[in-house]
């Protein structure tokens, strides 16, 4: 379809807003507003433009299993991660660092580097960068 225009938003199903907010707020993401909806959802943004959509009924132990997608033999079908595309992946992981974020892992794909982080709810998240 060419009317689609690009990415209006990612949605987590997430299990405390409180520690999600922390958690996205040192990654540069602002709070816009939430609880609201039946389900209820909260929703952030990053300067780049970036929107999560937090909806706040996770109700799962994850130290019993982790993240289903990822973490499990069978493989379930469903979103495994969102990529962030970024100018300086050293910079990102010094940034990271600091905010006492640690990696989950690294990878480089020829053309491409990226490195991987774990939310409180064990949501993957990719930083990437592409090669000069």
């Amino acid at each position: 379809m060419r009317e689609i225009t690009g990415v209006n938003h990612v949605g987590l199903r997430v299990s405390d807003l409180d520690q999600t907010r922390t958690f996205y707020e040192k990654l540069g993401f602002e709070f816009l507003v939430g609880p609201i909806g039946p389900e209820p959802v909260a929703i952030m943004e990053h300067p780049s433009g970036v929107n999560i959509n937090f909806i706040l009924n996770a109700n799962v132990d994850l130290s019993l299993n982790g993240n289903i997608l990822m973490d499990v033999a069978e493989k379930h079908p469903g979103y495994t991660h969102f990529a962030l595309n970024v100018t300086d992946l050293d910079a990102v992981v010094t940034q990271l660092g600091e905010a006492g974020i640690a990696l989950s892992g690294r990878l480089d794909f020829g053309d491409a580097q990226a490195v991987f982080v774990r939310d409180p709810d064990l949501n993957v998240i990719e930083f990437h960068q592409l090669k000069n």
